[in-house]
């Protein structure tokens, strides 16, 4: 074991509660039992056939939205696939899929407990690896197929599961793991299952057809069992325990099939009601602190919804609220701030590639809204959209978010948002940032003062560590170190808590004070204090900061500007421009020195 390996075991357990380490030594009994060929992949029979989904057609689409689908399957059907946030790789008609698109590394057909996923030279880029084996391209398949009476879409989807099914049998290489990604697959084979028409389609046509079939149920039943054997827990359930539940409960209601799919209704119904009290706050916020991973986490929870069961009046209130939150926080121009971490991986792809997330979720709630993935969505299962409105709000501090600004949701809309929350979620707070009272700012739908977001999970430490850190983020650095200490890639051994001294009675007249504990740990404690004033008349932001300690200690001030806006050092301050709007940002203090970066390689500095 290399000693940075052993730092972050270290640090690992030191995030554990005791409970935690019992679980995980029962996991490796588990993983060792199914390496040893007595969990897990057996072929279980049949106890009934799925239902027979009657034949809905297409949802109500524009002749645009129409064509764009048939562009993007004719493009999967010549070996083109989009990943993560638009990029086309060419993985060929007849895909090797252990094999990782970015780096061409073949990943190895072994037990998939013996994979060390994060050996790049193993198995490559397992992120682009994992996203290609989500399978949301082949959806596109089985829209095309609706949408025109042409063969060769299912006929390239019948070709590529058959050579998923062949080449990643049960428990063997690494799409099998990550339970997460276990859960994806799960509810996009379930979109194609619904909309290549079920049990009926015409992929199960033929003695290759039913073997085809007979072959994806024994791995649909593989996925579920996998699922419930390991679940994340402890530490460990965030966005992932909920995606895996999601998925868990789209496989037992679409394949109703074996004895254990009714227990799994029941565990994923039971946990997902608990999982999405837990995960977001009373006022919507997901407790992440990561906005990717809210919209993330609320994709699976509406996904778990709509598929069929009853959920509780409290579980659609939380969507409700998540929904408010979400609606609240983005700008005019459609933009939402980049806070916490974002891997740009996504649960399904119905709309036209590269629709907008967040619009899409909102659409799902608000039959005001339109989205062609959220008609695709409801149409699959089957499902009436709720109708939860368009709510707004400007505070959140349960969640740790509060706006200020004016003429929300309007052309010449001013908005900021102000955090004064936790840094994370449960013992590592994976997918936090150290941000305590930073601030973004949008103008006129136009994103001015920026979180500038994750970068890469995977590359050099350096790059993870500055755009996680609080260099990267419009609040005070101290001293030249982070708000709170990190342990590795995903985890947080000392967390800054932030807290809010005096609350604003309103987004116009705005009137905050706030404090964290972050610098306390200091040989000479340092208490960072920010008082934040907004004042819609005259549109005048205010931010004036505080640091008490007995000696002197290098402070730093941090503005990040967004790409586009002219930026430039005038006299006593700074003068901004945007396309619509001109910002003047006057600096005081002693000792004050103004320095405008750009793209500093070392150290990391002004990487938006």
């Amino acid at each position: 074991m290399t000693p940075v390996r052993a730092l972050w075991m270290v640090n690992r357990l030191r995030c554990m509660q005791p409970a935690e380490l019992g679980y995980r030594l029962r996991q490796a009994g588990v993983a060792m039992l199914e390496k040893r060929g007595l969990l897990g992949a057996g072929r279980e029979d049949l106890a009934a056939s799925p239902a027979r989904l009657a034949g809905r057609g297409a949802p109500p689409l524009a002749p645009g939205e129409v064509q764009s689908i048939l562009r993007a399957a004719d493009r999967v059907c010549a070996g083109d696939v989009v990943l993560f946030a638009g990029r086309s790789y060419n993985v060929g008609a007849a895909p090797e899929w252990n094999r990782d698109p970015v780096t061409g590394v073949l990943a190895p057909a072994i037990f998939s407990g013996d994979i060390a996923v994060a050996d790049r030279a193993l198995v490559g880029d397992i992120k682009h690896l994992w996203e290609l084996n989500r399978h949301l391209h082949l959806v596109r398949l089985a829209q095309a197929a609706l949408l025109a009476d042409d063969p060769v879409y299912l006929r390239t989807l019948a070709a590529q599961l058959r050579g998923w099914l062949d080449q990643c049998p049960p428990l063997v290489g690494p799409h099998w793991t990550s339970s997460l990604e276990l859960g994806i697959r799960l509810i996009n084979w379930s979109l194609v299952w619904r909309l290549a028409g079920g049990d009926a389609s015409a992929l199960f046509a033929g003695a290759e057809g039913q073997r085809l079939r007979a072959d994806w149920l024994r791995s649909i039943h593989a996925h579920c069992a996998c699922i419930e054997r390991h679940l994340s827990r402890h530490s460990s359930a965030n966005n992932h325990l909920i995606g895996e539940l999601a998925g868990l409960l789209v496989g037992a209601v679409t394949w109703p099939c074996w004895p254990a799919a009714q227990r799994w209704r029941e565990v994923a119904i039971a946990e997902l009601e608990s999982e999405a009290r837990r995960q977001f706050s009373p006022d919507g916020v997901n407790r992440e602190q990561a906005f990717a991973y809210h919209v993330f986490s609320a994709e699976f929870l509406f996904v778990a919804a709509l598929c069929g069961p009853a959920f509780s009046g409290a579980y659609w209130q939380v969507l409700e609220r998540a929904l408010c939150f979400l609606r609240s926080a983005r700008d005019a121009g459609g933009h939402v701030p980049m806070v916490g971490d974002a891997d740009d991986g996504i649960v399904f792809r119905l709309g036209a590639d590269g629709e907008d997330r967040a619009a899409q979720l909102l659409a799902l709630g608000d039959p005001a809204s339109d989205s062609a993935g959220a008609r695709w969505l409801l149409h699959a299962f089957g499902a009436a959209r709720p109708d939860f409105g368009a709510r707004r709000a400007w505070a959140f501090p349960d969640g740790g978010y509060l706006l200020f600004g004016s003429r929300f949701g309007q052309a010449r809309e001013i908005l900021g948002m102000l955090d004064c929350g936790p840094l994370g979620y449960l013992g590592i707070a994976a997918h936090g940032h150290a941000d305590a009272l930073a601030l973004t700012l949008s103008v006129g739908g136009e994103p001015c003062l920026v979180d500038p977001g994750t970068y890469s999970y995977w590359q050099e430490p350096k790059w993870r560590d500055y755009f996680r850190g609080t260099s990267a983020h419009n609040t005070v650095r101290v001293d030249g170190v982070d708000q709170s200490v990190s342990g590795g890639r995903f985890m947080w051994t000392r967390k800054a808590a932030a807290r809010i001294d005096k609350m604003p009675q309103s987004p116009g007249q705005f009137d905050f004070s706030g404090s964290h504990d972050g610098y306390r740990r200091l040989r000479d404690p340092v208490r960072h204090a920010r008082h934040v004033q907004f004042d819609a008349a005259g549109a005048t932001l205010l931010v004036r900061d505080e640091l008490v300690a007995r000696k002197p200690h290098r402070i730093e001030q941090f503005w990040h500007f967004a790409p586009g806006i002219d930026v430039a050092l005038v006299d006593g301050g700074v003068r901004a421009r945007g396309k619509t709007f001109e910002l003047q940002l006057q600096a005081s203090g002693s000792d004050l020195v103004l320095e405008l970066v750009t793209g500093c390689d070392n150290p990391p500095l002004a990487g938006c």
